[in-house]
């Protein structure tokens, strides 16, 4: 087998034992301090300004606009769904006016 068959294995077997360690750590705990807990009911935001924060950084106004239509989903209440088709959508259109 070559070599590439066996990276794309280990890597494969390492993200999974990422994943499954920690909630093997944190299922052996009967409750969590509160101040854990809290943070890790922030960790979804902060993964979220890690992928828009550049966009509106470094963006134009394709960019600009495709996150601003994406923010008025969101805060009206629309699925997550709804708010990724309709930003990449707009964004890929958009990109064909501005470049």
């Amino acid at each position: 087998m070559s070599t590439t068959f066996w990276i794309i294995l280990a890597g494969g077997v390492l993200t999974y034992l990422t994943r499954i360690g920690g909630h093997l750590v944190i299922s052996r705990f009967e409750r969590l301090h509160p101040r854990v807990e809290a943070g890790l009911n922030a960790v979804p935001v902060a993964v979220l300004t890690t992928l828009f924060a550049p966009a509106v950084v470094e963006g134009g106004p394709a960019e600009w606009i495709a996150l601003a239509a994406a923010a008025v989903i969101a805060f009206t209440g629309g699925s997550f769904l709804l708010m990724f088709l309709v930003g990449a959508g707009l964004l890929v259109i958009l990109r064909q006016f501005f470049g």
